[in-house]
This record gives C-alpha cells, structure tokens and sequence, in this order.
C-alpha cells in the first residue's frame, strides 16, 4: 500500500510548525526538538517574554523561531496567528501543536463556573481554535500533521479534578475524530497523554493549597520522564502514524486497567479515593 502520507512522510522533520504554550515545559520541548530536526518553529504563548526565551534556545538549536503573543482561548487570536505563521516563518505550516494549557483541581462544589470557563478556554478551546484556523489551511495544501497535548487525566478520571478531566477527556475526543476525518486528506493526529511531567502547570494553574505542594513535589520527583522525552517520542509516533502516544508505565497501565474493565476501574478509584478524601 503506498504510503498514506507521501509528501511527507516524516511531517516533524524539516517542519513548518506552530506550537502553543512554547514558552515551557512541553511546549518549549517540542520547539526544541522540532528545530534539532530542521524545523522552523513559531511559539506562540501568552507570555511573549518566555515565548521569545525559546526563540533564543530555537536558535542555539540549529532552528529558526519566531516569538507571537497569543492568548489560545480568544478565537480572534488563534485566528491571527493562523492568518500571519505562515509569512512569519516564510513557508507555510505544516504541523500545529496545540500544546497551551492549564491545570485546575478541587472538588465539584468548589470549583465556581468562572474556573470551568477558564479551563475550559484554554485547554479545550484553545485545542479547538488551533484545529480550526488550521484545518482548512492542511486541506487546500494537501497534508499536515497535528499535535493535541491532552493529558491521562482524559481516561484516568481522577477525583476531585473534574474540571480539568473533561477538558483532556474533549481533547482526546476531538483527536480520535480528527484522525479518522482527516486522514482521507493526508493530515495526521496525534493526541499526547501523558502522567506526571515536570512542567510549570502547577505554578501557572490553579490547584488548592493543600494539594499544590504534594502535586509540585510529585511532578519533579515521581515523573518517571522528562518533557524533552516526551516530545521526542510524540513526534517519532506521528512521523510513525500512530494516533495515541502514553509515554509513561502508569499510563500504559491506567489505560489497559480502564479498558480490560470499565466498571472495575470505577470501584477501584472509588475505593481508593476514600483513603485520600
């Protein structure tokens, strides 16, 4: 069978890419590995000095970078960015990752409707935003590829992190649609959903006091990777055409756990939960 994605087949190699929330952790790792390839990167954040700290790193790394404010839960900048990457980097784009977002706990009765809409802006929407302004653009060219960071968080379903669980829950469905309505066009998904990964999401969110310091202790002692290898490996899976990528042991096991028996997981985060609670 010829090769479903013949113009490019290895899409993070020498690639015209976009990436959201670059101006750290996984995001600055994607800019990072994607210009040790040969690309050339816009990262976009909303922060545009760190945005541009990455830049300084993107060439240190043999790429070229350009630094572009966004704020990805604002249709009309996402729109903007769409409509300037492409004479920003002088070619256009062709792989977007959608990377921005924000980490939120606490239990149901305490989160307000303003965090939802929060969360759900930047995680969901900006993942939303990103597909749309770009999609259409992959079709009239003929390929691309595209990166959706969601988290395990989509499947684990974890207590008292309702409302970040059903921003990557809609991050992963989103994804797994994507993938098989696209593929006709020669543009390939792939959804990232990772565990724990030493980014500043904990810093940059908002979780409860009691629980910030145990998550932050965690991100940097239980990761069990770092974020330059786990946007090495979601890259080496896209150029491979896989749609999932769960870099982690625990991931892998939370995903066959849930899978082998949906109701059994239940009981079982249920059970646990009550020694934690």
């Amino acid at each position: 069978m010829i090769g479903l994605f013949k113009a490019r087949p290895r899409p993070s190699h020498n690639a015209c890419a976009v990436v959201t929330g670059a101006g750290s952790g996984i995001g600055r790792s994607f800019a990072l590995t994607l210009a040790r390839r040969g690309g050339a990167v816009l990262c976009a954040d909303i922060d545009l000095a760190a945005a541009e700290e990455t830049v300084a790193f993107v060439s240190e790394a043999g790429g070229t970078g350009v630094a572009f404010e966004c704020d990805v839960s604002k249709a009309a900048q996402v729109r903007r960015l769409a409509s300037q990457a492409e004479k920003l980097l002088g070619q256009p784009v062709t792989l977007l990752v959608n990377n921005a977002g924000v980490g939120l706990g606490g239990k149901i009765d305490d989160m307000s409707l303003d965090d939802w809409k929060w969360c759900m802006g930047i995680n969901l929407w900006g993942a939303i935003h990103g597909c749309h302004y770009f999609v259409p653009k992959f079709k009239q060219q003929g390929f691309g590829a595209i990166v959706n960071v969601a988290s395990a968080a989509s499947y684990t379903a974890a207590p008292e992190m309702s409302v970040y669980n059903v921003t990557k829950a809609g991050v992963g469905a989103l994804s797994e649609t994507l993938s098989a309505e696209l593929r006709k066009h020669n543009i390939r998904v792939n959804v990232l959903c990772p565990t724990l990964v030493p980014t500043n999401i904990i810093k940059s969110g908002r979780i409860p006091g009691r629980y910030a310091k145990l998550a932050d202790t965690a991100l940097m002692n239980y990761a069990l990777t770092t974020s330059d290898k786990v946007a090495k490996l979601t890259l080496d899976r896209l150029d491979k055409g896989y749609l999932y990528t769960t870099p982690q042991v625990d991931a892998k096991l939370f995903w066959w756990f849930k899978r082998a028996s949906p109701s059994l997981y239940a009981r079982f985060l249920g059970f646990s939960y009550r020694f934690v609670s």
